[in-house]
């Protein structure tokens, strides 16, 4: 198997199921084909339709394998715990019933982190006994994925959340088993929290299992940094941009994933508000468009 580019409903600004601003799930999946994409992710569980038979007779209309899904809900709150294992095992459920294969896990963003993300050093830390179980309930969503529903589990570091930064990652990499959890890297959420998306991949290709196509836009993020500017507003001055126009290497993390024999799906997932980019579709293409120019056919 080649790499092969899919496209996930964040980049139609699909964060939460129940967001009334989403479009509808079905417009979607046409557009994603429409710009020439092979696949999508699932987006937050309970967007698009949990009978198994409507939602394959969509992806069968419109040509897309489904990739794999996201459980982005706060586990840095024990007190969402319910929620976390609601959208472990529906999401797991789906993925299973559709044959897709990867399932990510993410911190969602905090109140007490979005303030500084981006900035490392001032970023608020968790303490020992609050780290461990914050870690033993991303371990135990891995071992759910992996163990009871046969799926490929990643960890994806995201802006505003308690795995953000290098040292958090790698030290949850360290202390969680690698036969439950490998890593779905994301590019662009690496450089806003101000590392190299390239130095990163060199170092544990070994671990990762899946990609999220993200850039940077380096003027945005070098004023939000300035400006101690905080996840929300960043977003809304366009941090995000198009692939290709930021500071993401993606010639460099192409020819690394050659280099590791790297198969499988790469998603674009550009974290995008309809309301500064009413052009979503345009977007779409243009992202694809820059991909298949630098190799990604």
């Amino acid at each position: 198997m080649s790499i092969q580019i899919g496209n996930a409903p964040r980049s139609w600004g699909v964060e939460f199921s129940d967001d009334p601003r989403n479009p509808a799930w079905r417009s979607v999946l046409q557009q994603c084909a429409e710009a020439g994409y092979k696949g999508i992710e699932l987006g937050p569980v309970g967007f698009m339709p949990e009978d198994p038979a409507v939602l394959s007779e969509a992806l069968d209309a419109f040509g897309l394998t489904l990739i794999g899904g996201v459980v982005f809900r706060a586990y840095h709150d024990p007190a969402a715990w319910d929620s976390v294992l609601d959208g472990t095992h529906r999401t797991c459920r789906a993925l299973v019933a559709h044959g897709a294969k990867h399932l990510v896990l993410i911190d969602s963003i905090s109140p007490r982190r979005a303030p500084t993300a981006g900035r490392a050093r001032e970023a608020e830390q968790m303490g020992a006994a609050e780290w461990a179980a914050f870690r033993g309930r991303l371990a135990e969503s891995a071992r759910i994925g992996a163990e009871e529903y046969g799926l490929t589990v990643g960890i994806h570091a995201h802006a505003a959340g308690f795995i953000d930064f290098e040292s958090e990652l790698e030290r949850l990499l360290d202390e969680v088993d690698p036969k439950i959890l490998n890593i779905c890297f994301d590019t662009g959420h690496h450089s806003y929290a101000g590392f190299d998306p390239v130095a990163f991949m060199k170092r544990h290709m070994d671990r990762i299992s899946y990609m999220h196509f993200k850039d940077i836009d380096p003027k945005v993020k070098a004023a939000a940094i300035a400006n101690r500017t905080g996840f929300y507003d960043a977003c809304g001055q366009g941090i995000f941009c198009n692939l290709g126009q930021g500071d993401v290497d993606f010639p460099a993390v192409r020819q690394l994933l050659i280099d590791a024999g790297f198969e499988g799906w790469c998603t674009v997932e550009q974290d995008c508000d309809p309301a500064l980019n009413p052009d979503i579709l345009g977007a779409a293409r243009a992202n694809r468009e820059y991909l298949a120019s630098i190799g990604f056919n």
